[in-house]
């Protein structure tokens, strides 16, 4: 479930709540009560660990190598 960024333009709270994707954006400040909500963007952390993910999408050229060098040869 994603996490949406939240912030009051009455009285400034800001707050994070998981919704679907699905859902309707929050629109009432839990601080003031105003229904003064707006839906922040901003940028996300993903990274991808573990074995067979690639930082780029590409094999570095020696990985790429070392597997051409096991592949037998017709």
């Amino acid at each position: 479930m994603p996490t949406y960024a939240y912030g009051c333009r009455q009285c400034g709270a800001e707050l994070e709540a998981k919704q679907r994707i699905t859902d309707a954006p929050l629109t009432r400040c839990e601080s003031c009560g105003d229904e003064s909500l707006e839906r922040k963007l901003f940028a996300t952390g993903f990274v991808l660990k573990g074995g067979g993910w690639y930082a780029d999408g590409y094999a570095s050229k020696r990985d790429s190598a070392s597997a051409h060098a096991g592949a037998k040869q017709v």
